[in-house]
């Protein structure tokens, strides 16, 4: 063991917390809150960080508010003036649509001397919900379900929400004319592009419904005629019109989260290295080749000599092919645990900030040589697992899920490939 730092996992799991604080909602909020209005204050937002978000403007704005708020089942907090709605992540369902309902009331009766403050993270694509005309609440499931499946990338995903939706893609806003409105942005995508996080329901955005028709046929996803129809023939409805003015402040990034854990490993007396905030592909390709990074620190010291750690973050993809429950990052995870075989001074983590790992309970997954041997000792298929796209099973059997519970902030996925000899 490298000097008193303490066990690989124990170091991970420390540098994860670090990058969480960096990006919580009650440390970034308040430096970017806006000017209070002439008028009335009315705050509205959706995501899984949106309740936090929302307890620290409250204890933080100077004067009344009100407004109404929705996040994700479990990712709760309590508000005095803001009304705190709870509804279905990542696939939508009918108190989604309720909440947005309220959402949309909310904003509609605010006046031009008012300032609507919107408060956006990553889920809230999911969680506002209202289809346009021709669109069912079961239909957009159906979507959802595929395209989640179906390997496309976030943007990709979002492209077709927003062509379905009233209220993505800039509704919100023209809904909210003519009041002021800021909308406060925890970023959870790559490149932290304001319309398309939660599918930017404040940002005008210049894709086409028949781009969106075209996604579905590239990843093969059979759509009902009637929704189809209703895709191709509400432009008008759905998004089209100029987006009024709208103020984005991004309140908290990846890149955040990154700096975070690369401050606390230096104090660890680790040498980190940023691979890079946006890193997308398929989970067990980019775990693979993070695997044969760190092998590359171990064997010739480069890109970076040991004891260091590869830090990265960004948004993988999984194609489901099996039956399992599986996760992006525990499958990520698997797939570099293969590529090590249990290579001695090299561990990881890979985990979803939010908490939450796909449809899980886990945040994510730890991987080393004591969790490979275990697996082995053990007869855990590993290539089965991840065949079956499985690897919460894999990791449930072998002890290295990391269980969080919801972290009521979202910048989406954590990396750290950690290389020490010492252990």
């Amino acid at each position: 063991m490298t000097g008193n730092q303490g066990a690989p996992r124990d170091r991970l799991a420390r540098w994860f917390h670090a990058a969480l604080k960096a990006v919580d909602p009650a440390v970034c909020v308040p430096p970017a809150l806006p000017e209070p209005p002439p008028g009335r204050t009315v705050v509205v937002g959706a995501g899984k960080a949106a309740a936090r978000m929302a307890a620290a403007v409250e204890r933080h704005w100077p004067g009344p508010l009100s407004g109404v708020v929705v996040t994700a089942y479990g990712h709760a907090e309590a508000c005095r003036s803001i009304r705190v709605l709870e509804a279905g992540h990542p696939v939508p369902d009918a108190a989604g649509v309720a909440a947005t309902g309220e959402i949309l009331a909310a904003v509609d009766a605010a006046g031009p001397d008012d300032l609507v403050l919107v408060l956006l993270s990553g889920g809230g694509s999911s969680l506002l919900v209202s289809p346009v005309s021709g669109v069912t609440l079961e239909d957009k499931q159906t979507l959802h379900r595929a395209l989640l499946r179906s390997g496309a990338a976030i943007s990709e995903i979002n492209t077709v929400r927003r062509c379905l939706s009233r209220v993505k893609g800039g509704g919100l806003a023209r809904r909210a004319a003519p009041a002021r409105v800021v909308t406060l942005v925890l970023s959870d995508v790559p490149g932290d592009d304001p319309s398309i996080v939660a599918s930017g329901p404040t940002a005008a955005f210049s894709a086409t419904t028949e781009d969106a028709a075209t996604i579905l046929q590239r990843y093969r996803i059979p759509v009902p005629d009637y929704p189809l129809k209703a895709l191709r023939g509400n432009d008008s409805e759905g998004y089209s019109g100029s987006t009024p003015a709208v103020e984005h402040r991004i309140v908290a990034t990846a890149w955040d989260a990154l700096e975070a854990a690369a401050h606390a490993a230096r104090e660890d007396g680790v040498t980190p290295m940023i691979l890079g905030d946006a890193l997308e592909g398929e989970a067990r390709e980019v775990g693979r080749a993070l695997a044969g990074m760190a092998l590359s620190c171990a064997v010739h010291g480069a890109p970076v000599k040991p004891p260091c750690v590869l830090l990265s973050g960004g948004e993988t993809t999984v194609t489901v092919h099996g039956g399992g429950q599986g996760g992006r990052n525990s499958e990520l995870a698997l797939a570099a645990g293969i590529t090590l075989r249990g290579r001695a001074g090299i561990h990881l983590l890979a985990a979803d900030t939010d908490g939450i790992d796909g449809a899980g309970t886990h945040a994510g997954a730890f991987m080393g040589p004591e969790i490979w041997q275990a697996g082995r000792a053990g007869g855990v298929d590993a290539m089965a697992h991840l065949a079956d796209n499985d690897s919460c099973g894999y990791f449930e059997t072998v002890g290295g899920l990391l269980v969080t519970g919801p972290t009521r902030t979202n910048v989406n996925d954590f990396r750290a490939f950690l290389v020490d000899f010492g252990c």
